[in-house]
C-alpha cells in the first residue's frame, strides 16, 4: 500500500477510535453530572488535537523514513525531532489557551490525546494478520542459516 494511503487509513482509524471514545467520556461525564457545553467543547477541541498530531507525526515519519532511506538519516532524525516539538508546543498553547478562557474543560481536552494509544491497541488486535503459510515460508531462511552457523560452530570446536 502506498506510505500516503497508510497514512490516511490509520488516520481514519484513530479519528473513529476518537468518536467512539469521546463518545464514552461524554457518557462518563454524564452519569457523574459534570455533563456541560465546556465538555462538549473540550472533547470535540481535544480529539481534534488528538488526530491532528497522529496524523502531522505519521507524515513526518513517512518523509523521514523517505530521507533515510535516500541516505539523509540525520535530515530524517532532525525532522523527526523537530515535529515532534512543534506539534508538542502547538497542543500546549492550545490547552492552555481553551482551558484559560473557560471554554473547554481542561479533563475532556487531554483525555482524548491519551485515547489514541487504547485504540492502535484495539485495531491491532482485530488486524488481519499474516497467514501462518506466509510466515513458516519467511521464516525457512533464518533457520536455514541457523544450521549452518551451528555446523560451523561444532567445526570450530
Amino acid at each position: 500500500m502506498d506510505s500516503r494511503k497508510e497514512v490516511l487509513h490509520e488516520t481514519l482509524i484513530i479519528t473513529i477510535g476518537q468518536v467512539i471514545c469521546i463518545a464514552v467520556m461524554f457518557a462518563i461525564f454524564a452519569l457523574l453530572g459534570y455533563f456541560d457545553r465546556t465538555v462538549v467543547f473540550g472533547g470535540i477541541l481535544g480529539g481534534i488535537l488528538a488526530i491532528l498530531n497522529f496524523l502531522f507525526m505519521a507524515i513526518s515519519v513517512c518523509v523521514a523514513s523517505d530521507r533515510a532511506v535516500a541516505q539523509d538519516v540525520k535530515g530524517g532524525k532532525s525532522l523527526m525531532t523537530g515535529s515532534m516539538v512543534l506539534r508538542y508546543v502547538v497542543i500546549f498553547i492550545v490547552w492552555v489557551a481553551g482551558a484559560v478562557s473557560g471554554l473547554c474543560n481542561a479533563i475532556a481536552m487531554v483525555l482524548p490525546i491519551v485515547f489514541v494509544r487504547p485504540t492502535i491497541t484495539v485495531w491491532e488486535f482485530f488486524r488481519k494478520k499474516e497467514t501462518p503459510a506466509a510466515t513458516a515460508v519467511a521464516a525457512e531462511p533464518a533457520d536455514e542459516i541457523s544450521s549452518e552457523e551451528e555446523s560451523e560452530e561444532e567445526g570450530e570446536s
